[in-house]
């Protein structure tokens, strides 16, 4: 009988927190309503900030409901994720940290818990400690899916931030008509190579380019991925109809392209980004003269 007791018992307090989350649903919503959690993200309508809270209170009731208090995995969580991120998008974007975060969203236990506290303000003592305390479980676990939420949209933001440093940081140039080019500098990655070669190509087409300089004056090295980039940067814009004329190989990076076994042959390359624009110039049927020849026509 003790075990069959036991057993029935097993799960109601957190049925009765589910149960007492439904009843207080509207109460805990105007309070949450005007917590900084809440209240920052909502700008326009306290009554968005509102409908945001009661959409809260029914997952936490649905996870309480279903016994999984501690399980950041359970069903009703995953229905709000994706609000919570955006959220924590907005509070990124204002610049909290995470800990920040985590503050604020600590700062919703104490609302749901002096209602829960009024409620059962006649209670035996260890039911309402036993409640109180499943309660603030709950409100952990939220908080932990709330950190994981902002963690992952922090990391989401430092890549966007990182590839927008990529592209400003690869800008082509239009040098002449029929000719764009690529000035690097600094080190040269797989990711880079990756966006320089899509930068370079959206360039020819939308320039309607002829010639694409890639100059690497500024890059110290490369290793046999980058390598391999550059080469298929040079092939894509040649089947694009553009020919590209690669300037300022370095020495250092000459002897690692001997040493990769990679063939140029095929590849234009010039001294310096100025030899490069001269022979685009003379392909696209240019006349060049030099400072000096021009100076004694004049006299």
């Amino acid at each position: 009988m003790p075990e069959q007791e036991a057993a029935e018992q097993h799960g109601v307090p957190e049925r009765e927190i589910g149960d007492f989350l439904h009843r207080r649903r509207e109460q805990i919503a105007q309070r949450w309503a005007d917590e900084t959690f809440f209240r920052s993200v909502f700008t326009v309508s306290r009554e968005e900030a509102v409908d945001a809270g009661r959409t809260l209170v029914d997952a936490l009731a649905q996870v309480a409901a279903s016994g999984r208090v501690t399980d950041p995995e359970a069903a009703g969580f995953s229905q709000v994720r994706e609000q919570l991120v955006r959220m924590c998008a907005a509070r990124s974007r204002a610049g909290l940290t995470p800990s920040e975060v985590s503050r604020d969203v600590a700062a919703l236990r104490p609302p749901v818990v002096d209602l829960l506290v009024a409620e059962l303000r006649d209670a035996p003592e260890q039911r309402l400690r036993e409640r109180s305390n499943l309660l603030t479980v709950l409100m952990g676990t939220l908080r932990v899916v709330v950190m994981e939420a902002a963690l992952s949209e922090n990391q989401a933001l430092i890549d966007r931030q990182r590839m927008q440093l990529m592209e400003m940081a690869t800008p082509v140039i239009k040098l002449w008509d029929g000719i764009v080019a690529v000035p690097l500098i600094g080190t040269l990655d797989s990711a880079r190579s990756q966006v320089v070669m899509e930068t370079l190509l959206e360039s020819v087409v939308e320039q309607q380019a002829h010639f694409a300089i890639l100059d690497i004056t500024g890059v110290p090295t490369v290793d046999s991925l980058v390598a391999q980039h550059l080469m298929k940067t040079v092939a894509a814009a040649r089947l694009m109809g553009a020919e590209c004329v690669v300037s300022g190989i370095r020495p250092a990076i000459a002897q690692t392209i001997v040493h990769l076994g990679l063939d140029l042959g095929s590849v234009v390359t010039r001294a310096s980004l100025a030899d490069a624009l001269a022979y685009a110039l003379r392909k696209l049927g240019a006349d060049i003269v030099p400072p000096s020849s021009h100076g004694a026509g004049e006299r």
